[in-house]
C-alpha cells in the first residue's frame, strides 16, 4: 500500500509541477526513499530493508519542516527474539547549506514516535528523538536525488538505532505569480486653439530665448535651453546634454569630447569604477577592472586534498573561464584555514591546488603548460577562522584566469 501511494504521489508531481532550480522557497516536498535500519544488539533483531515517505514545506531556502514515515518488517537474529512489524513517524526540522547550488547538504533533528508491534505479544509505542544528516542533488529543474543517515533515540528505556535511505526528492505547490495591474491611459488631451500671431522680437537661433538675452548664440536647431539660452548640462561634466552621449555621469569623473568617462586601460571599465587601473589590454576583469579571478566552491574536508568527480561541476568553471581566455597564464591558488601548523598548512594548500590542476588536466583537456599551482597556506583569508564556516570558507581554491604574469 505504501509503494503505490508514494507512486501516486510522485506522478502527481511530475504532472502538476512547474520549473524551478534548487532548493525553492515557500513549496512542498516529497521524498520517496529506501534504505536500511540497524538496530541494537540487546533488541534481537537482525538489521533490515526500510521504506520511507517524506513530505515536507520549505519555509525558505535555508530551513524546512518535514512530517516522515518509515516502515521495516525486521526479523529476529537469535532465537530470544521475535519478527517485529517497525514504524517511526517524525516531525522534523531542515537547515539546508548553499540552497542556490545543485549539491546541497542538510543538517536535521527532530521528535515523534516508534511503534514496535512483534508477530507475537504486546504492541509497544514509545517516545522517539533524532538528528542527522544528508544531501540534495538535483538532476535537473524538476527533482533531485537524496541521501539521508539519522540517529535515532528511543524513549524511556533509551535504545540507540541508525537508519540510512537514498531516494528522489520532488518540488511542487509554488504560489502563482500576482496578477499585472492593469494600467489605463490617460485620456487625450483637448486641442488648444491657436493664439492669435504676434510679432516676437528677434532669435536668430530660434532657440525661445530673444537674441538681446541670449547667452548662448547659435545654439543648434530644436536644442532645449534655459532661461539665458544654453543647453542644459543635467551632469555638470561640461558636456551639454544634446551631445552628451552618456548622460547621469557621476559628479567629478573624467569625461571625453562626447561626456563619456574615460577608460584609459580599455578593459571596459570607467577609470571611476576602475580598482585597478592600468590593467593590460586583452586581460579579462571582473565589475571592478580587475583581473578575473573565479573562487570554486569544493568542500574540502579538514586536513584533505581529495577533489572527487561529485565536484566537475564546479571545477568546469574554472575550465570554461580559462579556455574563455586562451591568451592568459593561469594560476590555480590553495587556502587553508588556521587549524594546524602554518608549515603544514602551506603544504596542504599546495597539494590541494596541484589536485585542481590535475583534474583540469585528466578530466577537462586543459593543457598542463598553461596553468601554475601554488600554495597560500592560511595567509589569505576571506572569513573568521574563529568560526565553522569562516574555517569552511577559507578552505577554497581560487582560479585567476585574468593573469598576465
Amino acid at each position: 500500500m505504501l509503494k503505490k501511494i508514494a507512486l501516486c504521489l510522485v506522478l502527481f508531481c511530475l504532472l502538476t509541477s512547474p520549473v524551478w532550480a534548487e532548493i525553492q522557497s515557500g513549496v512542498f516536498t516529497l521524498s520517496p526513499m529506501i534504505g536500511g535500519y540497524v538496530f541494537d544488539d540487546d533488541q534481537n533483531l537482525e538489521d533490515s530493508f526500510l521504506l520511507s515517505l517524506g513530505l515536507g514545506y520549505n519555509l525558505n531556502k535555508n530551513w524546512a519542516v518535514e512530517v516522515v514515515f518509515t516502515d521495516t518488517d525486521a526479523d529476529a537474529d537469535n532465537p530470544a527474539g521475535i519478527d517485529t512489524d517497525v514504524q517511526t513517524y517524525r516531525l522534523d526540522t531542515l537547515y539546508h547549506f548553499m540552497p542556490d547550488n545543485k549539491l546541497v547538504p542538510y543538517l536535521a533533528a527532530g521528535i515523534g514516535g516508534i511503534s514496535a508491534e512483534p508477530v507475537v505479544g504486546n504492541r509497544h509505542d514509545h517516545l522517539l528523538a533524532n538528528y542527522g544528516a544528508g544531501i540534495k542533488y538535483f538532476i535537473s529543474d524538476m527533482f533531485a536525488l537524496r541521501a539521508d543517515v539519522r540517529h535515532l533515540l528511543d524513549f524511556p528505556e533509551p535504545e540507540n538505532n541508525l537508519i540510512y535511505s537514498a531516494g528522489l526528492l520532488f518540488q511542487f505547490g509554488a504560489p502563482a505569480p500576482a496578477p499585472q495591474p492593469v494600467v489605463i491611459p490617460a485620456p487625450a488631451p483637448a486641442p488648444q486653439p491657436e493664439p492669435a500671431p504676434v510679432v516676437a522680437p528677434a532669435d536668430s537661433d530660434g532657440d525661445g530665448v530673444i537674441d538681446d538675452q541670449d547667452k548662448c548664440p547659435g545654439t543648434p536647431k530644436g536644442v532645449k535651453v534655459n532661461a539665458d539660452g544654453c543647453p542644459p548640462d543635467s551632469d555638470g561634466d561640461g558636456v551639454y546634454d544634446y551631445r552628451d552621449k552618456c548622460p547621469n555621469t557621476p559628479e567629478g569623473a573624467p569625461v571625453d569630447r562626447q561626456g563619456c568617462p574615460l577608460d584609459s586601460d580599455g578593459d571596459g571599465v570607467y577609470d571611476y569604477q576602475d580598482r585597478c587601473p592600468g590593467t593590460p589590454a586583452g586581460v579579462s576583469v571582473d565589475t571592478g577592472g580587475c583581473p578575473t579571478k573565479l573562487t570554486l566552491h569544493i568542500n574540502f574536508c579538514h586536513d584533505s586534498n581529495k577533489v572527487g568527480p561529485e565536484f566537475d561541476s564546479e571545477i568546469a568553471k574554472a575550465a570554461q573561464c580559462i579556455n574563455d581566455y586562451p591568451g592568459n597564464v593561469v594560476f590555480i591558488d590553495g587556502h587553508t584555514d588556521s587549524t594546524g601548523a602554518a608549515a603544514y598548512n602551506q603544504q596542504l594548500s599546495e597539494q590541494r591546488a596541484a589536485a585542481v590542476k590535475n583534474r583540469l588536466v585528466e578530466k577537462f583537456n586543459i593543457p598542463e603548460s598553461r596553468m601554475t599551482a601554488r600554495g597560500f597556506g592560511e595567509t589569505q583569508p576571506v572569513a573568521d577562522n574563529k568560526t565553522k564556516e569562516g574555517r569552511f570558507q577559507n578552505r577554497r581554491v581560487e582560479v585567476a584566469c585574468g593573469a598576465t604574469e
